[in-house]
């Protein structure tokens, strides 16, 4: 299995660990509000048709993200 580094990869199913967050103040002040945090676990519930959006888990809130939203989280090895 190769190793995944942004979350707009991960794979459905699989959880992994925030590792950073590369986005502007906006959206990076957004994904923590979602408790999407360096250090927290994360994992991939649904993947949206085509391109569509993420639902995920973080601790225990579900949220839909975005896959260009998605792919600035970036998650540890």
């Amino acid at each position: 299995m190769r190793a995944v580094s942004q979350l707009a990869d991960l794979p459905t199913g699989a959880t992994a660990t925030v590792k950073a967050l590369a986005a502007d103040a906006g959206l990076r002040q957004r994904l923590e509000a979602l408790g999407l945090r360096p250090g927290q676990s994360v994992q991939v519930l649904r993947r949206g048709w085509w391109s569509g959006p993420l639902h995920v888990r973080v601790g225990m809130t579900e949220l839909m993200l975005r896959r260009r939203d998605a792919a600035r989280v970036s998650l540890a090895a």
